[in-house]
């Protein structure tokens, strides 16, 4: 075997231990800006830390020492430490990061217990070090059980589930008013929950099939609300502003009818997204079309709740759409497309990895953004809504794409129809006629 020079073979080591460096280089590489966002956390019996809003930072997490081991500021680990004042503990695993042990001084009550963290109402997929942040995300740690089976390979208990509360911002003082209680899946889905107790009303009322449940508060300037059901992590408190009347529009009245306060703004502007990884009538040659599609939203005045895609092609009279729930291409017909949206998260800056590159043909790909008002975004042309092409040429403006279809000549053409006479012609050849 031929020795490689000395210069090569160094070059070829100082390759290999750069790439091993960087393989080694902690999550904190990855980190995102600062965000402000909100911790909650609650205990077996009581909430220890009630709604908190911090800011993050870039400064690492350090929680054994080990500056090593270490996690992002902008990380849920590092709006923990913020939100806490550092008083909680956690143990260190190689490729998991911190696993937290303890929280405001309380730890699980057994082995089969655990902090379980919640992002926006979905289970974080990720650990504290690697789930990153943005601005109005909120944090929940609650504690979750798993009766584990070795058999099975799984949980033999239901999952702790949190819940929801829901209220108007404004009730009138001594009037039954109506709330719901929803629990929350692992993917965010909401669903009623009978038999949740609310308390904070002039007395405890309980919910009924629908998850909903008439509260009354007679006093105070305002009533603290809250959802709790045995074997459900308690919902969140929400306020509700009491008046001694209410108008018919929302407004807080005095006892003379007085407008004490407006009613309330709602927001109805939909969110802004745009695409960053393809752009409108982009062309791609075939086998290299866009697998990683990416994109943004800007930030939001009631938070981003989601960002959906809706993705179809056309190929040589063939038309298919991407199943984001099956995670492959599905045919259609052309004519009915029964192309459905599929969600790539909440994220500001998502993005969304496809099993394959598009295979060839014309690609119409459609974002939809929602915040948490219910405003839904529709999609707009070049912007949201843009084509792109594999494998074929773009048609050009006013190219026989554009015209209408031409039938096919014959060999024969049929012959020409004459113009009709002018009328002025006609009476003077009607009149020359006569007088012949």
């Amino acid at each position: 075997m031929a020795r490689m020079p000395n210069r090569l073979t160094r070059s070829l080591v100082g390759a290999c231990a750069l790439v091993a460096l960087l393989l080694l280089l902690p999550s904190a590489a990855a980190a995102a800006a600062p965000a402000t966002v909100s911790v909650r956390i609650e205990g077996a019996g009581a909430t220890l830390l009630p709604r908190t809003t911090v800011t993050t930072t870039t400064s690492p997490v350090v929680k054994d020492g080990n500056p090593v081991h270490s996690c992002s500021g902008t990380s849920a680990a590092g709006a923990l430490e913020r939100a806490t004042g550092g008083v909680w503990g956690a143990s260190w695993s190689d490729g998991l990061g911190y696993f937290v042990t303890s929280l405001k001084g309380e730890a699980p009550p057994d082995a089969s217990s655990y902090f379980s963290l919640w992002v926006n109402e979905h289970r974080s997929p990720t650990g504290i070090c690697d789930t990153e942040l943005q601005d109005g995300d909120r944090v929940l740690f609650f504690l979750d059980r798993c009766d584990y089976n070795a058999q099975t390979q799984g949980c033999t208990n239901a999952p702790v589930m949190p819940l929801g509360l829901s209220a108007p911002e404004r009730a009138g003082r001594g009037q039954p008013f109506a709330v719901k209680v929803v629990r929350y899946a692992a993917d965010g889905m909401p669903a009623p929950v009978a038999g949740a107790t609310v308390s904070g009303g002039s007395v405890p009322a309980l919910t009924g099939a629908d998850g909903t449940a008439q509260v009354t508060a007679a006093d105070g300037d305002a009533a603290l609300l809250r959802a709790s059901k045995d074997g459900f992590a308690r919902s969140d408190a929400v306020r509700t502003t009491l008046c001694a009347r209410l108008g018919g529009d929302g407004s807080c009245l005095s006892d003379t009818g007085t407008v004490i306060a407006p009613p309330p703004t709602p927001d109805r502007a939909p969110p802004v997204a745009r695409l960053t990884s393809v752009h409108h009538n982009q062309v791609f040659r075939l086998r290299r079309g866009p697998r990683e599609l990416r994109g943004a939203v800007a930030a939001d005045p009631s938070g981003l709740a989601r960002v959906a895609l809706v993705l179809t092609g056309r190929d040589r009279g063939r038309c298919s759409w991407y199943d984001g729930a099956r995670e492959r291409f599905r045919a259609a017909s052309c004519r009915r497309n029964p192309a459905r949206a599929f969600g790539v998260g909440d994220r500001a800056d998502w993005s969304y990895l496809l099993p394959g590159r598009l295979p060839r043909g014309r690609w119409l790909l459609s974002v939809i953004a929602t915040d948490r008002a219910g405003n839904r975004s529709v999609p707009v042309d070049r912007v949201t809504r843009i084509a792109v092409y594999v494998g074929v040429p773009r048609p050009r403006r006013g190219g026989p794409s554009h015209r209408p279809a031409r039938s096919p000549r014959s060999r024969r053409s049929p012959p020409r129809a004459r113009p009709p006479r002018p009328a002025r012609a006609w009476r003077r050849w009607s009149s020359r006629a006569a007088g012949r």
